[in-house]
């Protein structure tokens, strides 16, 4: 079995590919001062270039874990995610609070797709 890493570092890679499964590394905001809508919205655009350059998209999306510092974000963060998420094509899905590593990330996100 082949496995494919897209922008891999010394530490982690931002996807890897196995066997037409898409795992993705936690994605987080780069709009560090914004607020968890903006935030979402970002990490959620970041998540489509990725899936794109690893031959998938929202609608193969397998199992989403969303981690969220504050649950009185949850509101904000479900706002961005419902606007994008596709119809009809939505994820098995986990929201936990979690200490995430950068204090001012209000929104993490890490899942698992198929390739198209």
């Amino acid at each position: 079995m082949t496995i494919q890493h897209y922008q891999p570092t010394a530490r982690l890679s931002n996807a890897t590919v196995a066997n037409g499964f898409v795992f993705l590394a936690g994605q987080v905001p780069e709009n560090e001062d914004a607020d968890v809508t903006a935030q979402t919205a970002n990490v959620l655009a970041q998540i489509d270039a990725i899936l794109a350059a690893c031959g998938s998209d929202k609608a193969h999306i397998c199992e989403a874990v969303i981690y969220l510092p504050n649950l009185a974000d949850y509101a904000g963060m479900n706002a961005a995610w419902d606007a994008w998420v596709q119809p009809g094509a939505t994820p098995a899905r986990a929201c936990v609070q979690a200490a995430l590593a950068n204090p001012k990330w209000k929104v993490e996100i890490k899942l698992t797709a198929v390739q198209k």
